[in-house]
């Protein structure tokens, strides 16, 4: 009876481990994935010059009007001094000579720009034309005094252009009215308006500068210190 009982618990666990073995195993979990989600920025070049002529424009813009409002002082300034010159009569001669020097500047204004003709050029010629005028009504004082004026916005634009335009460089554009600027960071000025020309200067953070003109993203500069110049790139500099 022994042996009865014993070999039927043996054969029931040989059963059991049979079926163990032959039941298939739990699969694995699948694996995680993991998403990365990056912004790729993708700048567009005509799209950046753009933007870098507009700001340009927005700078020359703001000085012009800087320079307006002081130019309308300037006027009243010397419209009062006239007046109290009204006593004094102004001769033919003097006037006739004035208007003559006018004239002188004001072509040399037309022949010095390949460009169409500076805002000061209209300027110039309005007032020498309202001059003429006056001297026909025998005015001299004031045929004497519109000649000066005129005399006067020549001789700005002549100083304002800084440079020998037989070295203006290939799509150089004036601005209207110089402008104040100061360097944002250390830079370099160079001779000419891109990094492939020599550096002419290293202008610390801060420095005062005006600028007279620009190609594409490089403005031409001169140093108000020392009066060096050069060209130095928009990046580097901003208004005061």
């Amino acid at each position: 009876m022994r042996v009865a009982f014993v070999r039927p618990y043996f054969a029931f666990l040989a059963f059991v481990a049979i079926t163990t073995a032959c039941s298939p195993s739990k699969p694995a979990p699948p694996p995680s994935v993991k998403v990365v989600r990056d912004t790729v920025t993708v700048r567009d070049p005509e799209l950046d010059k753009r933007v870098a002529r507009l700001e340009l424009q927005l700078l020359a813009r703001d000085a012009q009007i800087e320079d307006l409002q002081a130019r309308l002082e300037d006027t009243r300034a010397e419209v009062v001094r006239a007046m109290a010159k009204l006593q004094s009569v102004a001769s033919r001669a003097q006037a006739a000579s004035a208007m003559a020097e006018a004239e002188v500047a004001l072509q040399s204004m037309k022949a010095g720009t390949s460009q169409d003709p500076p805002l000061e050029a209209a300027q110039v010629t309005r007032l020498v034309r309202q001059s003429a005028t006056e001297f026909d009504k025998q005015n001299y004082g004031g045929a004497l005094y519109l000649a000066n004026q005129a005399k006067t916005v020549a001789t700005s634009y002549r100083g304002r252009l800084g440079v020998n335009r037989e070295d203006a460089r290939p799509g150089e554009t004036l601005f209207a009215v110089p402008i104040k600027l100061k360097t944002t960071s250390r830079g370099n000025v160079r001779e000419g308006p891109g990094t492939n020309f020599t550096v002419a200067f290293s202008a610390d953070a801060g420095s005062s500068i005006t600028a007279y003109s620009y190609v594409d993203e490089w403005i031409r500069v001169s140093d108000d210190s020392s009066g060096r110049a050069g060209w130095i790139h928009r990046t580097l500099v901003s208004r005061p």
